[in-house]
This record gives C-alpha cells, structure tokens and sequence, in this order.
C-alpha cells in the first residue's frame, strides 16, 4: 500500500501558512495560522472573492487596512498585513481574494459569553470600558468602527478586552458592494444605531449607541429590540424605547438604568459625545453614583478631539491666535516685503552654514557607516529583530515587567527610535515579560464583598460568581477561588469564585431503616422529627416511609421522616391437644 503524502498547507502571499479553521461568517471565515517569515501565530482573515470584483471596495479597503494597521492600543487587534491572495474559484479561473492577517488571540469572542445569559454587571461593566477604552483610541484617530457588536469583541484568557476589524465594515459600505454583502459585513440588525437603521451618515457616536446595546445585552441576555426580520428590529431602532434592563434583571441598579438610557437616545446629540464621557459614568455607576447629566456640546468639538474646556492654557492660545475672529490688527496693510527679505536672508545663511559644515568636517553629515536606529516600541520581539538587521544594528535583549506592553513585546531601546549611530552598534532593546507577578490572596470563609475587595484591592479582576449548596457556610461566603489562593498570576486576570447559596439538597431517605436515614438528614445540618406510621405493614428495621421535604431546601430546614410502625398480624391459634382413646370395661 503508497503511503499517503500529507496534503500541502495553504499559503497567503507566499509568507502566511493556513492553519485550523477558527470561525466562519457572511462575507469572511478565520483560520489560525502561522508568520513563517516571524515564526509568530498570527488569525488570518480570508474575505469572499466576489468583494474584490468592486474597483471602489479594493481601494476603500487597501485605505482602511493602512488606517487600522496605524492603530497600537493593548486594546485594539493588531493589523499585521493585508492584500489580496491569487486562488481558484470552482470553475478553476483564478480570482483576486482579499485577506487580512491579524493579531492571534488566545480567548474567547465575547458573543459565545453572551449565549451562555446574563452577565454579572460589573463583570459586564468591565467589558464595556475595555471596549470604550478601544474606541476613545480608535476615534481620536478619527477611524469609526461601524460594526460593534459581541462577535467583534475578544476576551483573552486573562480577561483582557480587545476590539477587531476596525475599517472594515467601511470598506463595504461605502462601495457599490450589494446590500446582501453590506448586511453580512455589517452583522444583524440588532447593533445598529437609528442613523445607521435610516441612512444617515455616521459617526463616533454610532460607536457608542452600539456599545450601549452590547451593554444590554450582556445585563439582560438579550438585545433591546428583537423582531422576525432585520427591517423590523432596525424600525425599532428609529422609533422604539427600550425597556430598562433592571425590569429584565434585578442586579441592574438604576445608575446603570440611566447610563444605557443616555447611550441609547435616538438623536445622537442627546447621546454620550465621547467613549470617555461614556465609560466616566460607567465607572460612577459601578461605585454606586448616579451619573451626574452633563451639558449638551456640539458633537464637532467632541467627536475626534478634547472639548474645549479641557485644552491646556497653550492649546487654547495657540487656538484663539489661529482664528482670524479673535485677532485684531494694528496694521493698515501686511509688512510684506521686509518679511520677505528676512526669510531670503535667512535662507542664505543656513546655505551657507551647510556648506561650511560639509566642506569642513563632511564625515559627521553623511557618512556610509551610519544607521538609524527603528522605532521598535510595541513590535514583537521577533519583528523587532528583523528591524535592527535590516537596520545593520547589533541588539542585546533585557527583560522587564510591563502592565501596559504585552509579553514579548518591546517596552523601549536604548538608544531610542531615531536615533543616529555607527552601524554594527550594540543597541540595548527591553523585552516585556508581562505585567509583574501578584498571589492570588485566600478569600474562603470571607463574604462576597470583603472578598472582592480583597481581590480587587491587589489588582485582580472579578470574573464569575457560581452559586453552590453547602450545608455550614451562611449565604455569599466564599467556598473556593479559580485559580485557587497563593496562585501567581498578573494584574488585571480574572479570578472566579464559587459561593455558598445558603442552602442544602435534602436527599430522600424512603426505603431506608429509620436510624441510617436519621443520620443521614442530621449530618446534612436539618432537624429531623421522627414520626411513626400505623398505616402500612410491618417489616424488619422500621423503614421509612415518606419524607416531607426533599430537594434544594434553607439551611437548618425541618424535616419529618415517617416510620412503620404497622401492628403485627395476629398469631393462629394454638392446636387442640389429642388424647389416645381408652378401652372400654
């Protein structure tokens, strides 16, 4: 028998290995794959062929992948490289097929925790301000995501929040692509801000209405609106109020009933105007404030750059000296022509220096032998080495402890990026080994809240709270944490705890002898009564009979079990004793 040759991986532009398929959608699937060029793992995302048939998208998206490449933020998916990839349709004629090669992360999308129900809300809180936290970036950047929503929202494994596909959703909706492609890429209704529902243009604020609805969501365990087709729920959008989370939830306090009612307002001047204002009264909320109502501002001022109250002193006058409004002239006409004269004679002077300088000493201007040291700051280490090779520049490796840059990624060099020195020089590159290590305190026995704020106080982050039976520990008392106490772990990860409910599962004890079912109830903390019962026939070792409760029931609950005690059956009568007849005289 031939052996049987492994088939070929596939390969995106000669340098990127496919690997394991890790999600598919509407207009693009996800594999896992491998930077054979940086031996790093990276996502791959393989749009569908027919999108790079539209002259319009393939520009818009070439100009959206350089924007979102620009974007460095722990916050946000890193864009590594994008383009299109030569393939085969089924008819084997070759067609151009678009491609972005992402950051990998190992986690989880935030829709697959949104399935499971309702989130704990300051667990979903924390998520929403990781997501802000992504999009205050994003916008002063002047890049709206346009697509937020759970499937486009990452949960690393240390709970960390990170955003992705930033552009794209631009990309097809500002292209002849068809409606059928703008709805896949856009994702379903349910996200969609009333601008987007009619048509309107959009802007930072759109983010905003989207992630208040992601907020509901993950309180309430499902959207706001809900109907049997993407033009029903999208009509609800423009002219329906949602109900509050709280009537849907009761861990929902009214705080944060008043955050989402500002995120969700239908005239987005009436909305939260920055992802910071956003995420200020979010962290209000959790602390227990009612969000103070700010000021309505112009939307101009407040979209892509600070509000004008919080300019510096310099930034306000460098403003005020820029608006011809505010300046007034003390001259008849501009002094034209002694400026002019000065800018010539200032051009002569700095020609003539440089020539000086050249002439005199010209290897410190130009020399073969320079380099210039590459900004590296954030790039993985891999992709950092190959940035001083290229540079012609020799590096020695330090490690450090970073709670902002992630593991093996660079903090900072020395020299740092720009910097001209000799070629072959020894440049000094930290390497990030994480954020520094902190024990995990032990919470057991400790209430919900003394825990948390235990936890918390040393830089963890509160995950899942899972409710148990247990038979001592009062109500809220913790039982165990994961990862368990005097675990090492990092600022910022998530530890879950499982608490006591305040109560025990009573097993039913019918059938059992009345001593072994006794002990049984009295080790599970009840009080057990012992009752006879007359109406059933007596067996050997008084079983019980019936039991009046069973199930999940309050700690130290009553408990009566019945047992036989049903009369014997009476004994038969005893033989008449025979006597031998007598003979007769």
């Amino acid at each position: 028998m031939a052996p049987v040759t492994p088939a070929t991986p596939r390969m995106v532009a000669g340098r990127y290995e496919v690997g394991e398929l890790l999600g598919r959608g509407g207009m693009s699937d996800v594999h896992k794959g491998t930077d054979t060029r940086l031996g790093r793992p990276v996502a791959i995302k393989l749009l569908k062929p027919q999108l790079a048939s539209d002259p319009a998208f393939r520009t818009r998206f070439r100009q959206e992948a350089q924007a979102a490449a620009r974007m460095a933020h722990p916050t946000i998916v890193r864009v590594f490289d994008a383009g299109e990839d030569t393939v085969r349709d089924v008819d084997g004629r070759e067609v151009q097929a678009p491609f972005i090669i992402m950051e990998y992360v190992d986690g989880a999308p935030l829709d697959e925790l949104v399935r499971r129900g309702q989130i704990d809300p300051m667990h979903a809180i924390r998520i929403t301000e990781g997501i802000l936290t992504a999009l205050e970036y994003s916008h002063r950047a002047g890049v709206v995501h346009r697509d937020i929503k759970p499937a486009n929202v990452m949960i690393t494994r240390q709970g960390q929040v990170k955003v992705m596909d930033f552009g794209i959703a631009r990309a097809i909706s500002e292209t002849s692509a068809s409606l059928s492609h703008t709805t896949a890429i856009l994702g379903t209704a349910n996200y969609f801000s009333p601008e987007q529902a009619k048509g309107e243009q959009v802007d930072a604020r759109t983010d905003l209405y989207s992630t208040g609805v992601v907020l509901f969501e993950m309180l309430t365990g499902r959207p706001p609106f809900r109907g049997e087709t993407p033009v029903a729920v999208a009509y609800q959008h423009i002219s329906e109020i949602p109900v509050k989370p709280s009537s849907l939830n009761s861990k929902v306090s009214p705080a944060l009933d008043l955050v989402l009612r500002k995120a969700l307002q239908k005239d987005r001047f009436e909305r939260y105007q920055t992802a910071a204002a956003f995420r200020a009264d979010l962290e209000a909320a959790a602390e227990g404030r009612v969000p103070r109502t700010p000021r309505r501002v112009d939307a101009s001022d407040a979209l892509f750059a600070p509000p004008t109250t919080q300019l510096s002193k310099a930034e306000a006058t460098i403003r005020q000296l820029a608006d011809d409004s505010q300046m007034v002239r003390t001259q008849r006409r501009p002094p034209a022509l002694w400026v002019v004269a000065g800018i010539i004679t200032l051009m002569a002077v700095l020609a003539a220096l440089l020539i000086w300088v050249v002439e005199n000493n010209p290897s410190d201007v130009i020399s073969s032998s320079s380099a210039t040291v590459p900004s590296v700051t954030g790039d993985p280490l891999a992709q950092a080495q190959t940035a001083m090779k290229v540079a012609h520049l020799k590096m020695s490796i330090e490690h450090e402890s970073s709670a902002t840059v992630p593991s093996g990624s660079v903090t900072r060099t020395d020299p740092s990026g720009g910097f001209v020195t000799q070629k072959n020089a020894d440049i000094t590159v930290w390497v990030s080994s994480g954020p520094p290590l902190i024990t995990v305190p032990n919470v057991v026995g400790k209430s919900d809240a003394a825990a948390q704020a235990a936890l918390t106080g040393d830089g963890f982050e509160i995950g899942y709270v899972h409710q148990q039976d247990d038979q001592n520990a009062p109500k809220g008392q913790v039982l165990s944490t994961d990862p368990a106490a005097q675990t090492q772990g990092h600022k910022g990860d998530t530890v879950n705890l499982t608490e006591s409910n305040g109560q025990v599962h009573v097993t039913d004890t019918t059938g059992q002898p009345l001593q072994t079912a006794q002990t049984e109830l009295n080790n599970l903390g009840l009080r057990v009564t012992a009752t006879p019962d007359s109406t059933c026939q007596v067996q050997q070792g008084t079983p019980v009979t019936r039991q009046s409760i069973v199930g999940d029931q309050p700690q130290g609950a009553a408990v009566t079990v019945y047992y036989c005690t049903g009369s014997a059956p009476a004994a038969p009568p005893a033989p008449t004793p025979t006597t031998a007849p007598t003979a007769s005289n």
